[in-house]
C-alpha cells in the first residue's frame, strides 16, 4: 500500500498510471472479496498499466516489486 501510495502521489508519473495505482489501492482495501482475490485483481490492474511506454523506469520497478509481493498472497 505504501509503494502504491507513493506512485499515486508522484507528480512526475503520468496521470493514467497514478490513477491505476490509486485504483489498485482501492481494490486492496475493499472488503468485498477475499485477500487472494483482491491481490489477483490488483495484479491484473498493474499488469495492464505496466505495458504503458510512457511509464518512467523507476515507477516500473516499483510496480514490479508490488506485483512480486502480491503474487505471494494466496487464499
Amino acid at each position: 500500500m505504501f509503494i502504491l501510495g507513493q506512485v499515486s502521489e508522484d507528480t512526475t508519473t503520468p496521470r493514467n498510471i497514478r490513477r491505476a495505482a490509486k485504483n489498485s489501492m482501492d481494490v486492496l482495501q475493499s472488503r468485498e472479496n477475499t485477500v487472494g482475490v483482491r491481490a489477483s485483481n490488483t495484479i491484473s490492474i498493474l499488469d495492464e498499466i505496466l505495458q504503458d511506454p510512457n511509464m518512467p523506469p523507476y515507477t516500473r520497478v516499483k510496480l514490479w516489486n508490488v506485483m512480486s509481493i502480491l503474487e505471494a498472497i494466496k487464499d
